[in-house]
């Protein structure tokens, strides 16, 4: 089996299994170098530091997260699609740190995640240094002005048990402890550029505890012009659209280039599958953002960003042309009228169907897709229709089969949604999936 890291010299045969641990700063698109390629079937492993709220009080950084430089599969073309089967996913912070956020007025061009600035001496993306610990301990290397776009309106400190998959929120003095520890308990890698947000201690609801059920808020496929990675969707890439920085674009741009990797969806985790569409030559995988736990919504904005180790396995799967994400999720994660029947239920509808004359049963498997817009109904209609016209089947159609078997459920807060429903697997062999349901779910 051939193996490289992404330390490794540039391949340019396929291999087996690929490692990496270097990061994008902040943009994902075709201007960033990709490592690879992996062979179709590979192994991808990573260690990735925290999502957001390190690189936000980062002021070095264009985007809202921290994710790998991407990486080629051989074989995937722009219109195919690539299945990542995420096979182990754990997390290694032993604390972290998250909140509800606010801006700070004076230290950004019209987007704090993209265009941050030292409001004292105006150097845009100045460097930075962590100076102390609290609200006030990010400081511009240019001139020693305390530099952070982004507080904490109300915040709290979690640690970690690992071993039971337990997380507790601290008070004040621990808090302020773990601050001293900021980098080395955030567990972040050798090459993450990040501050710590332990730094700031900003400990308001000591505690409260929460089972660890950790997932990636953003992995995907490249996006088809270079965005900031936490804008790769359609509710924070909003934010992109007419926006004064060089980053900004129009709609149509914007919904021709992204997808959708940053979309929060909390099932996306362990023993899921995420298939994912191709809009640059080689796909370009790369993946970020765990987080220890989230409900549906990410009602605060953010949860717990963490450092992690992942590893997956990529199968490209050819002519699948979808504009967003179908992710197969675990069963104990689909909501109960998209779970395929077991032997018992299909034996009584085998039974209902004799009672009526109804003899032709559809076989079918659960399917989800993605769908974001600025707000839930926008997300709620891009994700039916990607769903029609990935399946080929009429948009009511659609509408009836996510209301009796299937629903929609939020992912993120303003607009990102899951539409799941069940789906005939005859269509889902034609589409090229039919096996991955299969597999997934013991049909």
């Amino acid at each position: 089996m051939m193996s490289i890291t992404s330390s490794s010299k540039h391949q340019t045969l396929p291999v087996d299994q690929l490692r990496v641990d270097t990061y994008t700063h902040g943009i994902i698109g075709p201007s960033q170098p990709m490592l690879g390629p992996l062979a179709d079937g590979g192994r991808l492993l990573a260690g990735t530091p925290p999502g957001c709220w390190g690189p936000m009080i980062t002021p070095s950084f264009q985007g809202g997260h921290e994710v790998t430089q991407p990486v080629r599969i051989a074989g995937a073309e722009v219109g195919d699609a690539v299945a990542l089967t995420i096979e182990r996913l754990r997390v290694t912070s032993i604390a972290t740190s998250s909140g509800v956020m606010q801006f700070v007025d004076g230290r950004y061009h019209g987007d704090p995640f993209v265009a941050k600035l030292c409001s004292a001496c105006g150097k845009e993306h100045p460097a930075s240094h962590v100076d102390g610990i609290g609200a006030d301990a990010i400081r511009c290397s240019e001139c020693g002005a305390e530099v952070s776009a982004f507080r904490f309106s109300h915040g709290y400190v979690m640690v970690f048990d690992h071993d039971n998959q337990i997380g507790l929120t601290v008070g004040q003095e621990v808090a302020n402890t773990l601050a001293g520890r900021a980098s080395e308990l955030s567990m972040l890698p050798e090459q993450a550029q990040q501050h710590s947000i332990l730094a700031l201690a900003r400990a308001d609801i000591p505690g409260v505890a929460s089972p660890m059920r950790p997932f990636l808020g953003n992995i995907g496929t490249t996006p088809a012009r270079d965005l900031p990675d936490s804008h790769n969707c359609a509710d924070f890439g909003q934010h992109l659209i007419g926006a004064p920085h060089r980053y900004g674009v129009s709609k149509e741009e914007l919904d021709a280039a992204r997808t959708d990797g940053h979309m929060d969806t909390n099932s996306v985790r362990e023993g899921c599958i995420l298939i994912c569409p191709v809009k640059v030559p080689g796909a370009g995988v790369y993946l970020g953002d765990m987080h220890a736990q989230q409900g549906n919504g990410e009602i605060a904005g953010h949860a717990t960003d963490v450092s992690g180790e992942t590893e997956l396995t990529v199968e490209v799967v050819k002519g699948l042309q979808i504009d967003g994400p179908i992710l197969l999720q675990n069963l104990e994660d689909l909501p109960p009228l998209a779970r395929p029947l077991d032997a018992e239920q299909r034996r009584h509808v085998r039974a209902l169907g004799a009672r009526w004359g109804q003899e032709a049963i559809e076989e079918n498997g659960p399917v989800t897709f993605i769908g974001s817009g600025s707000n839930l109904n926008e997300a709620t209609a891009n994700g039916l229709a990607r769903a029609a016209k990935a399946l080929g089947l009429p948009y009511d159609e659609v509408l009836n089969r996510a209301t009796i078997a299937g629903s929609i459920e939020i992912s993120r807060l303003p607009g990102t949604v899951r539409v799941t429903l069940l789906c005939p697997l005859t269509i889902l062999d034609r589409i090229g999936i039919g096996h991955l349901v299969r597999r997934k779910y013991a049909l």
